[in-house]
């Protein structure tokens, strides 16, 4: 008896382990995944760079990365939940602004819609490459430097007031976030400040433009992966789920912030930084 007790204690014990590992993870991903997913930092580049450099195994964590991203989406709901309302409403009262704001919101998410869904093998397939991730972390930090200095002077200071054109151009150059670490809301900002768009609004469209994206891809990648779901861990994604939801919702208050008094800067620098190091860690 006393033998079988000894065997059953230590059968238990790394089981624990594994669980607290696990809780630690998701704590850890969905804090990445808060913080990340709309600054221009590319969160698919960090969470790809934590597997890397932390050693996490990609296909064990692939279904949780894709779900608490809507985590993230119901952030910008409910900061901006003032903002879809009045739309809902002026679409049913057929108001100019809100017809106009929805037409540029789908118009700038159309082009990746596309590009995803014909492509979406070909982009599924540069997930894995963290290089890829810390040397496009770099390029877009220099980018994001020299966007700043030769932004055109705004002439655009609201979504609605925002010309087809340039809606749509920022569409096309929110396609370039589909290469890991690029950014898919340093794409679409920088593209709307180098169409005369002022930054609040630049920024302001991107969260805009998350909503409708991130559910087609988030949708896409489920369907997709529907069969791992069974065997997910759905506390660990719960957690995840959370904390990326209440992260964003402090990260992205803060942000607007932040843009309005320093630019773009201390994102770019950040992303050079970051890059940097990572592609010396995974060199070494």
């Amino acid at each position: 008896m006393a033998g079988s007790s000894s065997i059953a204690v230590t059968d238990a014990s790394p089981k624990r382990k594994a669980d607290h590992l696990d809780v630690l993870n998701a704590l850890l991903l969905g804090i990445v995944e808060g913080v990340t997913e709309f600054l221009p930092v590319s969160s698919t580049g960090h969470l790809i760079l934590a597997d890397a450099l932390l050693g996490y195994d990609p296909k064990r964590w692939e279904v949780f990365n894709i779900v608490i991203q809507s985590g993230a989406i119901l952030a910008v709901i409910v900061l901006y939940w003032r903002t879809f309302l009045d739309v809902i409403t002026g679409l049913v009262a057929r108001e100019k602004s809100a017809w106009a704001f929805t037409r540029n919101v789908l118009i700038g998410f159309l082009p990746a819609a596309l590009v995803g869904v014909v492509f979406h093998d070909r982009i599924e397939s540069l997930l894995g490459n963290p290089r890829l991730v810390a040397v496009s972390l770099i390029v877009g930090g220099i980018a994001i430097l020299v966007i700043e200095r030769l932004a055109r002077r705004a002439t655009v200071t609201s979504v609605p007031a925002m010309p087809v054109g340039i809606a749509l151009g920022v569409g096309m150059l929110q396609c370039l976030a589909m290469i890991p670490g690029v950014s898919r809301s340093g794409a679409t900002i920088l593209g709307a400040l180098s169409l005369g768009v002022e930054r609040k609004t630049a920024a302001e469209f991107s969260f805009f433009l998350a909503v409708p994206t991130m559910i087609g891809a988030t949708t896409l990648q489920l369907f997709k992966h529907r069969h791992e779901l069974a065997t997910a861990g759905l506390g660990e994604i719960a957690i995840g789920w959370v904390v990326s939801f209440v992260v964003a919702l402090v990260v992205i208050k803060a942000f607007v912030g932040i843009v309005g008094k320093y630019g773009f800067a201390p994102f770019a620098w950040y992303r050079i930084v970051a890059g940097a190091a990572a592609l010396i860690w995974l060199a070494s």
